[in-house]
């Protein structure tokens, strides 16, 4: 009898401690997907206080070096993108016909540095002026491109582009692509990060693939790295008239470019009691703010004052049979609408703008949008 109890008193032990070597187990796996929950959230939480830009300029170890030593970068993730081929591998990248290119996906800190600043490093670290490829690597999949993923980028990438265009800093034309973002692929784990993990390799190759020995040349006067500018020295530019025909909305096309007029009471902004301010569509300038509108009753926005009087063009307007003064944007040459002398104080004008020449930036995304110098207004530290 007391053997039989001492086996089931080992039974009864046996079990509890099993019971509580499985409960150990447990917690432990739970505390440390806490911890991977927690480190995903901060990470996602990190990046939401910062902007994303898509660059190609050839080999991705080299893009990816060059804007990790930017001030303003926090990362820059090695990839493929603008392609058909889905979950790309590097080996069918590199041998061509995916349609995909490699790349770099960079996420800035917009209050450190701006998009147009990105750019600006972007072009002093690759040679714009190759449609086939950049330096030693040759095809499709190493040509230069920037991937925009909102049309502020795009507007300023189309400016960027066409400054240097004009510039004369090269001979040939710029033939680097201006592409609409659609997705990214991040490339395989051994090759972010290269030019840390493979750092004798990595140099061999840059310096064999002519890159740096290029950039002396057409840079030398100035250095790879350029000076930052301010906000305020972005350049604003009117595309052409096929990529606006492409981009616009029939009616925003022709209000903005053949000075057509939106119905009232029928348009996005008449109504908006959002702050923040009015850009051009076409051009992006700044054009007013929701400081000075004010409900005119006609049905279109209406403002007091132009936010920037530098970016507005009067010119006198007969049409109709009738004698007006038309508003236009100076570097658009959008279509705006009118102004008259019947508003309210202080200015006592009326600025009685078509929504359809407009895009509205709200307080909260100015800085983001690249229109930070306006944040004061709004009192937005």
């Amino acid at each position: 009898m007391s053997i039989e109890m001492g086996g089931l008193y080992m039974k009864k032990l046996l079990m509890i401690t099993i019971i509580l070597l499985f409960g150990a187990i447990m917690a432990g796996f739970q505390y440390t997907e806490k911890q991977k929950s927690e480190k995903s959230t901060t990470m996602k939480d990190e990046n939401n206080t910062l902007n994303l830009a898509t660059l190609a300029g050839g080999c991705f170890w080299c893009v990816e070096s060059d804007f990790e030593k930017v001030d303003g970068v926090v990362k820059a993730v090695s990839g493929y993108t603008g392609g058909h081929t889905k979950d790309p591998t590097y080996k069918e990248v590199s041998a061509g016909g995916t349609g995909h290119v490699e790349a770099v996906q960079i996420y800035y800190d917009p209050a450190k540095i701006s998009y147009q600043e990105l750019l600006d490093v972007f072009w002093r670290h690759v040679d714009p002026t190759d449609p086939g490829g950049q330096f030693v690597d040759r095809g499709a999949q190493y040509s230069s491109a920037i991937f925009y993923h909102d049309d502020q980028q795009w507007r300023i990438a189309l400016a960027s582009k066409k400054e240097l265009d004009e510039s004369g800093r090269f001979s040939k034309p710029i033939a680097t692509k201006i592409i609409e973002f659609k997705q990214f692929y991040e490339a395989e784990e051994y090759h972010q990060d290269y030019y840390k993990k493979s750092a004798l390799r990595y140099k061999f190759y840059r310096y064999n693939s002519g890159r740096d020995q290029f950039l002396k040349r057409a840079w030398k006067d100035e250095g790879a790295q350029p000076a930052g500018r301010d906000a305020g020295d972005v350049k604003y530019s009117k595309p052409s008239d096929e990529v606006l025909k492409k981009k616009l909305t029939p009616v925003q096309y022709k209000v903005t470019r053949q000075d057509a007029t939106e119905p009232s009471f029928k348009n996005e902004y008449w109504n908006n009691k959002e702050e923040g301010i009015y850009v051009d569509i076409v051009s992006g300038e700044p054009l007013f703010s929701s400081q000075d509108k004010y409900d005119s009753g006609t049905g279109w926005p209406s403002f007091t004052k132009p936010l920037d009087p530098d970016n507005i063009v009067e010119h006198q307007d007969r049409s109709l049979f009738m004698v007006r003064t038309e508003v236009r944007s100076k570097h658009g040459d959008s279509h705006l609408g009118h102004v008259f002398a019947d508003g309210p104080a202080p200015t006592g004008l009326r600025y009685c703008i078509n929504s359809a020449s407009l895009e509205f930036i709200s307080k909260e995304e100015l800085g983001k949008q690249g229109y930070g110098q306006y944040a004061d207004t709004f009192n937005i530290k």
